[in-house]
């Protein structure tokens, strides 16, 4: 084959592919504006005494935007986020927002202890097994990781589940996306 009958050949390709192209966004177009939009699961009711004594429970955090943390004082990563976690508590709690600690695999003593060395401001509770499995069946496998976190926006929707340690600006950028979602002034 000539140089001029490759061309002919890769134009004609070119144009069918471009064609193709063309008509799969169209398609893809249609197809994703037709789909219906896909609800956030709502958050599980719990209710739990924190360490300090006082009762943290879903009511009490209807209207307003929280994380739900499971963690542990012996797990590194979970070590490593919390006084980022603690930092965002003081500059956010203001707006409503508030982290809830759940100390997974712990004793009442190491918690307290780690607590008070962290200066940890936010609600912190002892996992049993109602709260540990209303949560798990928002994570595929269930909750076998930790820190595990579910962001739990003003509707009371889980809108994020968080597999992993993050740094303060990731978190940061999630607490300012839901409250800015809800109106909520920063």
């Amino acid at each position: 084959m000539n140089g001029n009958g490759m061309k002919r050949m890769f134009s004609h390709g070119a144009r069918v592919s471009v064609l193709g192209a063309l008509l799969l966004c169209s398609f893809a177009r249609v197809f994703f504006a037709a789909s219906p939009a896909v609800a956030l699961p709502l958050a599980p009711s719990f209710a739990a005494r924190s360490l300090d004594g006082k009762v943290v429970a879903s009511t009490q955090l209807a209207g307003k935007a929280y994380i739900v943390n499971f963690f542990a004082s012996w797990c590194p990563p979970c070590c490593a986020e919390v006084p980022d976690m603690v930092s965002l508590q003081k500059k956010y709690e203001r707006n409503g927002f508030t982290f809830i600690g759940v100390a997974v695999n712990e004793n009442v003593p190491a918690i307290r202890a780690f607590i008070t060395k962290n200066h940890i401001t936010y609600p912190v509770v002892m996992a049993d097994d109602k709260i540990v499995s209303a949560f798990s069946r928002y994570v595929s496998g269930g909750l076998n990781a930790i820190p595990t976190s579910f962001v739990v926006n003003p509707a009371g929707r889980i809108s994020l589940v968080i597999t992993g340690a993050r740094s303060k600006d990731d978190f940061e950028k999630i607490i300012v996306d839901t409250l800015k979602k809800t109106g909520t002034p920063q």
